[in-house]
């Protein structure tokens, strides 16, 4: 496939360059974002069921990415949610090149089953979602890594993941639309910003 003489090759080797600045959208474009969600859609497109087959993570792996972006960004009642907008597709492209990707969620999978048998004799996806929240919870925020060492690997996988799911969500056409860009358009007045609340 090719875009004004962009290859899929090319544009997954930008995205997946985005390591190096934390978050994608900090180092590419939002059109190369754009292709890699058209490639997904082609592919579920042309599956027999229409299902997207993880080109990295196995299934069950899969299954854990699912629920962690569904967790991130769920659905409401005005727009769909990361789920929808394919960000874990989109998280299992990019992460399909880049070993540095591979690894810090790969270890973040297995910290996070590895830390649910130690709490709760059981991995994540097999724990009930109040002891699922109480980990997450935890992960969240980089303070507890400070007071717990031990959650440092899990606090980082989250915030890794976190970023992803965003990146992957508001390049998305329900992402996009869920920020109400609408892009340069002119303006015959500007009202200026609303005031501060008192």
């Amino acid at each position: 496939m090719t875009r004004q003489g962009i290859t899929r090759r090319d544009v997954l080797r930008t995205l997946a360059l985005g390591v190096t600045g934390g978050g994608v959208l900090q180092v590419i474009p939002l059109e190369a974002a754009e292709l890699a969600h058209q490639m997904v859609h082609k592919e579920k497109a042309a599956a027999p069921a229409g299902k997207y087959t993880p080109k990295y993570f196995t299934a069950k792996q899969y299954e854990t990415i699912l629920s962690l972006c569904d967790t991130i960004i769920p659905k409401d009642d005005k727009s769909g949610g990361a789920l929808e907008a394919g960000a874990p597709e989109f998280i299992d492209l990019l992460t399909s090149e880049n070993e540095e990707y591979q690894l810090a969620l790969s270890g973040g999978l297995m910290w996070l089953d590895t830390h649910c048998i130690d709490q709760y004799e059981k991995v994540f996806m097999e724990c009930s979602s109040e002891q699922r929240k109480e980990l997450l919870d935890l992960i969240a925020y980089r303070k507890n890594a400070k007071k717990d060492p031990g959650l440092s690997q899990g606090v980082a996988f989250f915030a890794h993941l976190r970023k992803m799911t965003c990146d992957g969500y508001y390049t998305s056409k329900i992402g996009i639309a869920d920020l109400q860009y609408i892009g340069n358009v002119t303006r015959s007045e500007w009202p200026g910003c609303p005031p501060l609340p008192e």
